[in-house]
């Protein structure tokens, strides 16, 4: 499969100059593999895929590590739990060799109770996303808008890209949802997430899902877990800061990657995504996953927020960088409006950005800078 150059990659060096343990967490096929591979050709890759690998450590734990102990890379570590604490004590035998084993997984939960448990400050924690606008190639950058970026399938031409999001939420189901909790009713759980897809970048309404579905709210909230954990969806909050009680408290909902909601809402071409009823939400949650991929690629260690007021004023992101915060609306129009920077006049802070971006072309309104949204995720 043809390289694709990533983002992450002088992150990775980062980590690896500045910890002995580092760990690479980020949702199946998103190119864990690939990118540790090809960046560290020099270490030794041992895959916990493999049953045999999972053997081979079961049967001889002190063993195995004796043969592993150098510049390795464990791939799915969460299936072999008890490989925390060996490398825990081998780390401390070494404490000053930085880089020495990566560690990867595609259940955050899991991998982080373990970490947590066993590799507290030994361990440097990254994440690896599907592709980010900055590393498609030219030719799919449009389709990817609502297509997704899994590298496989970008370097395949998105062949058959239906049936690889059927099989690849069939094996998601099996593998990782079964592992992590005990779904009684795994259609209700496929329905959760239909469901799910055709509201993204709303807000959360766990009670209106529960009703619809026939399940309690905390069954609801377990889900969203088990969908979070598995880098299927991730939360946005509300933004508090000196707006109080004035806002609305309910988190805005988005999937890291938006072929999972074309599968799920049966959107095959552009002309379906660019006409239908779901474009602008889908559009919105792509230039916020974008976003979100960007941050967490680079460590900016940025957070990312909404605003909705109670009389339903709503800024779309707020990208809080700790010194500064973007305030960005985002439009599916190519025409720009006075009107969609109302909210972003009224109520962005002083001294930060007010951004709108959408599909029209470069444009300065007072204060707010007018942009179409590949500048932004180019930058």
């Amino acid at each position: 499969m043809t390289y694709l150059s990533r983002v992450a990659e002088p992150t990775l060096r980062r980590y690896l100059e500045a910890f002995p343990v580092v760990g690479l967490t980020g949702p199946r096929q998103s190119g864990k593999s690939t990118l540790l591979r090809h960046l560290l050709p020099n270490y030794t890759y041992v895959t916990f895929d493999d049953a045999k690998n999972i053997l081979s450590f079961v049967d001889d734990e002190e063993g195995f590590l004796k043969q592993y102990a150098s510049h390795v890379i464990f791939d799915e570590v969460q299936h072999v739990p008890e490989i925390f604490n060996r490398i825990k004590i081998l780390v401390d035998q070494k404490r000053s060799y930085y880089g020495n084993f990566v560690l990867t997984g595609s259940s955050q939960f899991k991998f982080l109770q373990h970490v947590t448990e066993s590799l507290a400050g030994r361990i440097g924690l990254m994440s690896l996303l599907p592709l980010q606008y900055s590393e498609m190639p030219n030719a799919w950058v449009k389709e990817s808008i609502f297509r997704g970026a899994y590298p496989e399938l970008v370097t395949r031409n998105y062949h058959e890209a239906n049936l690889w999001y059927a099989s690849y939420i069939e094996t998601y189901l099996t593998k990782d949802v079964r592992a992590l909790a005990n779904i009684g009713d795994m259609r209700d759980f496929q329905r959760f997430l239909q469901l799910l897809a055709a509201n993204t970048a709303q807000c959360l309404d766990m009670s209106l899902y529960a009703r619809d579905i026939g399940v309690s709210v905390p069954t609801i909230r377990r889900w969203l877990s088990v969908l979070e954990a598995s880098y299927i969806v991730f939360i946005v909050p509300p933004f508090y800061e000196n707006f109080g009680k004035r806002i609305t408290k309910s988190p805005k909902i988005y999937f890291y990657d938006t072929g999972i909601i074309s599968y799920f809402t049966g959107t095959t071409t552009y002309e379906q995504f660019d006409q239908g009823p779901m474009a602008g939400n889908l559009f919105e949650n792509y230039v916020v996953s974008e976003i979100y991929k960007n941050e967490l690629h680079r460590a900016t260690l940025s957070s990312l927020y909404y605003l909705r007021t109670q009389d339903k004023a709503e800024i779309d992101l707020i990208v809080d960088r700790k010194t500064s915060k973007d305030f960005i609306e985002i439009k599916k129009n190519a025409t720009f409006q006075p009107r969609m920077v109302q909210n972003l006049k009224k109520y962005t802070q002083a001294g930060c950005r007010s951004i709108l971006l959408y599909t029209g072309e470069k444009y300065k309104h007072g204060d707010v800078e007018v942009m179409p949204y590949w500048e932004y995720l180019e930058k």
